[in-house]
């Protein structure tokens, strides 16, 4: 029987000595990195769905050891090995890539980093997928068992949605999940030039809540109590009836979070299920208190005054609902002082919780290629920098030293234990009248 190895570049990633070590300090960034760097690759187990049954499959993390990983595939023989990395683990999925073609194994590749750097990553495999793969895996597995992989394959069409096929959740059995993942939507309809959505690799499209309720079924076959984390760029963005997407994620019984811009705030259709339908927290992106700024021009639709916006942001935490602002330090508008002023800021909000990162160049976005033709790329720092909490540019104001500084001052203000312990207080009042115990 031929056989294909699933292999999930896995795990949470600093390169900065000084900030890896800061963050293992503070409440409840180490509980956050694990839970993040432990989600499942839902693309692959996608795939995995789309396998024939006459080819046996089989599941690896690789979280650091890549030769060892390299050993336990090889000793299984597969006919392909199919990896997928985020670009801060890229450089490990590509020695991994090496190793096993060394070992005389056939490795495809995919995911947003291979899509946006296919020059790059054909050199360390026998085939890359670019975009959406769900319509060319067939072809894929057939080449591969005949031993006649091509380079390339990308789709002609995008993937119909309302066909997704139900990821092999079974093949984590074993494995315990402190979240699980499910696609509602691909893509973003905004276009902020930072971005690396998925609709770097398709077209924005949503998914019918019917196959929705479908895959919340098998999740909860595999966990009844299941946390679930969408792994949607922006929920509730499209032309939907949201309310009968809440209504499947209410009748399926789990608790969820998703990420979504301030506007829901200002949706009553969307406010008045979202708590009732299992929701316990939504991450927004506020990005920046300069919001005149050119830094960060692609946010479009999403630009407003800030008080509007935290209106709304305490609208839905009225609603039952807490509220992640998440924000961004390091774009042209910033200065030492403009990033310590936010961490004042942060410190007085009412925010439920606080995610902050320093900008990043991802592949195929406007802001990298932007910079890159001004020269401001630094030249000895790769991809192992695209971590949400490495610097990887020159600033605009500061020395790439000052905003390494800057970063890790503001992220030990408002991480500090006084502050965690008050926006836990804030979670607790919000979700204090809608569970019994305590998430």
């Amino acid at each position: 029987m031929p056989r294909v190895a699933f292999v999930a570049m896995s795990g949470f990633r600093i390169r900065e000595a000084e900030m890896l070590a800061l963050g293992m300090t503070l409440p409840g960034l180490a509980a956050r990195a694990g839970a993040i760097g432990s989600l499942p690759s839902l693309g692959l187990l996608t795939l995995a769905g789309l396998t024939p049954p006459d080819w046996d499959a089989t599941w690896h993390e690789c979280n650091g050891d890549v030769r060892a990983m390299a050993q336990r595939i090889s000793s299984e023989r597969p006919t392909l090995v199919a990896i997928s990395a985020l670009t801060a683990s890229v450089l490990d999925a590509y020695a991994l890539a090496d190793m096993l073609r060394e070992e005389g194994l056939q490795v495809v590749m995919g995911g947003l980093h291979v899509s946006t750097c296919e020059a790059e990553a054909i050199a360390h495999c026998d085939a890359v997928v670019l975009g959406e793969g769900e319509n060319v895996w067939h072809q894929v597995l057939h080449d591969a068992q005949s031993g006649r992989l091509q380079p390339t394959y990308r789709a002609a069409a995008p993937a119909n949605l309302a066909h997704a096929p139900i990821p092999r959740w079974e093949l984590l059995s074993g494995r315990e999940r402190p979240r699980y993942t499910l696609q509602t939507a691909r893509g973003c309809p905004l276009a902020c030039e930072f971005c690396g959505a998925s609709r770097l690799l398709g077209p924005f499209r949503e998914k019918p809540a019917a196959q929705v309720a479908a895959e919340l079924a098998a999740i909860t076959a595999q966990q009844p109590r299941a946390c679930i984390e969408l792994a949607d760029d922006n929920t509730f963005a499209g032309k939907r009836d949201a309310k009968e997407l809440l209504n499947v994620m209410r009748a399926s019984g789990v608790r969820w979070f998703t990420e979504c811009d301030w506007r829901i705030g200002e949706r009553p259709d969307v406010l008045e299920r979202l708590a009732e339908s299992g929701c316990v927290q939504v991450l927004v992106g506020v990005e920046t208190l300069a919001l005149g700024a050119d830094a960060y021009g692609g946010l479009g639709a999403k630009r407003a005054e800030l008080t509007r916006v935290m209106d709304a942001l305490q609208r839905v935490q009225d609603a039952g609902v807490a509220v992640i602002g998440c924000f961004v330090v390091g774009g042209d508008q910033d200065d030492e002082s403009s990033i310590h002023a936010l961490g004042e800021w942060l410190i007085q909000s009412p925010l439920a919780d606080v995610q902050i990162t320093v900008q990043t160049l991802f592949p195929g976005t406007g802001l990298r290629a932007k910079l890159e033709r001004a020269g401001r790329l630094l030249p000895d720092r790769s991809w192992e920098s695209c971590t949400l909490f490495d610097v990887g540019y020159q600033p605009s104001r500061m020395t790439v030293e000052q905003l390494e500084r800057a970063f890790r001052n503001v992220v030990a203000m408002v991480h500090a234990p006084s502050e965690h312990a008050r926006r836990l207080e804030i979670r607790q009042r919000i979700w204090g009248r809608r569970y019994a115990e305590p998430r």
